[in-house]
């Protein structure tokens, strides 16, 4: 039998190279993408086909399915895994931050889905994995841009489950709690470019110890553990329409159903007890 094709977003590292990986060991014909394919090199001496995807690029986008279905004829996964963070208070953050951080985590999955989704109707069946965030049900202090793209995100996948189910194709969110990546470094360079009003240093103090936004601190979860969850997703015959990941998101997740006022109180307490 023909094996399976997977084509998985922002491999360079973290999430997306372990779920490279793990696909890969279970004998799927693996498509790993990053921005740039020096990042991904060592996937393909593990036998990844490696391709060069800058997911706000369509350019990009077309080329790597066209290349997909040339070469395999199908795609029966779709992992949309690339993103990244922009932290700091919303008044603080400019505008063009702001769309950049929606191109990546929201536009970016939107062209890739837009470019499978007829493959996928053609064949009657596939999965597409959306990779979100705990912060996608959860938003907090300094992370509304972030929180923000993850909500959308979610929002898409909801609507697009539906619109989908009657092609057989399964349209899955994946949520991670915190993950021990070198997710942070990248939100840190992202940070150091907000327009700070002084409005809002308690925040700042905050951010400088990493661990606070979940970058590898206690009850964080190895990358390995949310590839295992994504490959379960694009096996399964009826997967969960959202999978949190780890006891800290699946907790967290609650938070969504206390009272905002509650929430509210929580957040300024635990500023004041910093």
């Amino acid at each position: 039998m023909q094996p399976k094709t997977v084509l998985i977003t922002g491999c360079s590292s973290g999430i997306g190279h372990a779920t490279a990986e793990a696909f890969l060991d279970e004998e799927w014909e693996v498509y790993a993408t990053a921005r740039n394919p020096a990042d991904v090199e060592t996937l393909g001496d593990r036998g990844c086909t490696i391709a060069t995807l800058d997911v706000t690029e369509d350019d990009d986008v077309e080329r790597v399915v066209d290349r997909v279905i040339e070469e395999q004829g199908r795609i029966d996964c779709l992992v949309n895994n690339a993103g990244y963070a922009q932290f700091g208070p919303i008044e603080d953050v400019p505008v063009d931050a702001v769309h950049r951080q929606f191109d990546v985590n929201v536009y970016g999955p939107h062209r890739l889905i837009r470019a499978v989704l007829p493959h996928m109707r053609r064949r009657r069946q596939g999965t597409i994995v959306n990779v979100s965030s705990v912060a996608g049900r959860l938003s907090f202090p300094g992370g509304g841009v972030y929180a923000g793209s993850k909500f959308a995100l979610e929002a898409m996948t909801d609507a697009l489950r539906a619109e989908v189910d009657e092609y057989g194709i399964d349209a899955v969110l994946v949520e991670p709690g915190p993950v021990d990546t070198a997710f942070t470094d990248r939100a840190e360079d992202e940070i150091a470019g907000v327009e700070r009003s002084g409005a809002y240093d308690s925040f700042y103090e905050v951010f400088e110890d990493t661990q606070a936004i979940g970058g590898g601190g206690p009850g964080a979860v190895a990358p390995e553990r949310v590839a295992e969850d994504v490959l379960n997703a694009a096996s399964s015959t009826k997967p969960a329409s959202r999978v949190p990941v780890g006891t800290l998101a699946r907790v967290s997740v609650l938070g969504r159903f206390v009272p905002d006022r509650l929430r509210d109180r929580a957040f300024g307490l635990m500023d004041k007890l910093r």
